[in-house]
């Protein structure tokens, strides 16, 4: 093999180089990696193609330069390779592990489609889910399960829980960390604040500027992959979001048995007795409400979450 020496001296005869230009061209070839890649392709390397290749390894070793100094590169996130393509050298800018997984992390982030909802679930875990009672115990446990159980077998019906519960026990906070779970498996999930969807549907229905329509955003909701409606039973109902909106949403999740999970300050005893039957001009219709809670209790099952309120910790 042609020593990477010789092929220098060669150059210097052949160009006739200026002392300054020589000074820079010794010290890429002085490089460990750049005579590691012209012994690594040494049969494709000739002193001509290494003399045409200057300004690539130039650019190879500064960039590397800046960027193992913290200094700010013209491609962030990213580092070069040296390659051979069609006998001439070329380099290729590869994402550094970090950039990657910053990627990763951003795509999991995505599916998880949170509306209204406290900014404290985007972080929120199962692991930091603390069980300090066994009300709390017993909801992560059954949060494990869940998205183990549809982490296995996601085209088969799997119920949800409806995490009942006094202010501040964390059913919000469970419900973000069973989502990034989810997503950190591959899986999209939607949770809405109830009450401010509700409000947000109203607003709709006045406003024809924006293109889209109650039907669009009940559609979107109604087929979510997996459904999260926190904090369900904190307004008052009218007959329209409950049968046109709740209603609609519910039927059709149990009709495709799509997971759906709630949050409520009320147990299901009371959704129904009191959300549900009466409507927000206090006209009571319990068979409807009875009908929308057959559909919530096919849906998920009933978790007492206990404890302090976290929130004024």
């Amino acid at each position: 093999m042609e020593d990477v020496g010789q092929k220098m001296t060669e150059l210097m005869e052949k160009y006739h180089w200026e002392e300054k230009v020589r000074s820079v061209y010794k010290e890429v070839l002085k490089s460990p990696e750049i005579v590691a890649f012209i012994k690594e392709h040494h049969d494709e390397l000739d002193a001509d193609e290494i003399r045409r290749s200057m300004s690539k390894f130039i650019e190879y070793l500064n960039f590397k330069k800046d960027r193992d100094a913290g200094k700010k590169t013209f491609m962030p996130g990213y580092c070069p390779k040296l390659i051979m393509s069609s006998k001439h050298v070329q380099i290729v800018y590869l994402p550094t592990k970090e950039n990657l997984k910053q990627k990763q992390q951003r795509k999991i982030k995505q599916r998880v489609r949170a509306i209204s909802v406290p900014r404290s679930i985007k972080n929120a875990s199962l692991q930091e889910y603390g069980t300090m009672t066994k009300g709390r115990a017993a909801a992560l446990k059954q949060a494990l399960i869940f998205v183990r159980s549809y982490a296995e077998n996601p085209n088969e019906f799997h119920k949800g829980l409806y995490l009942e519960g006094k202010f501040g026990v964390g059913k919000t906070y469970l419900l973000g960390a069973i989502a990034n779970d989810l997503a950190e498996n591959g899986f999209s999930t939607t949770i809405l604040h109830v009450p401010t969807f509700i409000s947000d549907l109203k607003a709709l229905l006045g406003d024809k500027t924006t293109g889209r329509t109650v039907a669009d955003a009940v559609n979107e909701v109604k087929n979510a992959p997996v459904l999260m409606l926190d904090d369900i039973g904190a307004d008052s109902l009218s007959n329209w979001s409950r049968d046109d909106i709740l209603g609609v949403i519910l039927q059709h999740r149990m009709q495709e048995e799509l997971p759906t999970f709630f949050s409520s300050n009320l147990s299901m005893e009371e959704l129904e007795s009191s959300y549900l039957t009466f409507n927000n001009r206090m006209e009571s219709d319990p068979l409807k409400a009875k009908r929308i809670m057959e559909r919530i209790k096919f849906l998920a099952t009933e978790i007492i979450v206990d404890g302090p309120n976290l929130r004024n910790n």
